[in-house]
């Protein structure tokens, strides 16, 4: 499995099944998956739904038939409020018509019971992947930008979703940081990757910053 950077954001993800076995299942497949986490448990698609607004998951995995609200309709409340938000939908029916439906509404993986967490794995790490390209435009866009300051936080919202912490990160941190009324997140992200690094005398200096700014 990929080892995860120091910096680098897990994946947030809700499970949703009114199976409490195919739930607890699930979760186990999720805890052997790197960089990932379970932020929420539902046990219809209403919960989840308003567990989504709650938690905001990345990713949200949705058995299709369920009590309440069943995975598909959860998914469309959920893609319209939330169009980030990533959907596997784990189903017992291996059927073209529900996949077809399934992906008109944007579900990008659909996993047929029983699966394994090979499977599981290997649907994560492609959500995944197109969610690195997906921030890659965003910052190709942002590149075009002549506002320097969104070019600059761009490049830093990057960085720090691939956990660098090398000279040319380092320097985009700090440029950031020179402005007096940035954002607390690029002084963190900063001090961070000061410790990483061990440049000590950069973290004390950057520390006495940061105290004033969380008083």
């Amino acid at each position: 499995m990929t080892q995860i950077g120091h910096l680098k954001k897990k994946l947030r993800i809700l499970i949703a099944d009114d199976v409490q076995e195919t739930r607890r299942n699930t979760r186990l497949m999720i805890a052997a998956v790197d960089n990932t986490e379970v932020v929420a448990i539902a046990s219809n698609g209403r919960q989840a739904v308003e567990m989504t607004e709650e938690q905001h998951p990345d990713i949200v995995i949705l058995d299709i038939n369920m009590p309440e609200m069943d995975g598909l309709t959860a998914y469309k409340q959920i893609a319209q409020a939330h169009p980030d938000t990533a959907c596997i939908v784990i189903s017992a029916e291996d059927s073209p018509v529900v996949k077809e439906a399934a992906a008109s509404i944007g579900v990008q993986e659909y996993l047929v019971k029983p699966f394994f967490v090979e499977d599981m794995e290997a649907a994560i790490q492609r959500i995944a992947e197109r969610m690195r390209e997906t921030r890659q435009r965003k910052t190709a866009a942002a590149l075009q930008d002549k506002n320097s300051e969104a070019y600059l936080e761009a490049l830093g919202h990057e960085y720090m979703k691939d956990g660098r912490t090398d000279d040319q990160a380092t320097q985009v941190f700090e440029r950031l940081a020179m402005n007096p009324n940035c954002a607390l997140l690029w002084l963190e992200t900063l001090a961070m990757i000061y410790a990483i690094r061990q440049e000590w005398g950069k973290l004390k200096l950057l520390a006495a910053r940061l105290e004033q700014a969380t008083k």
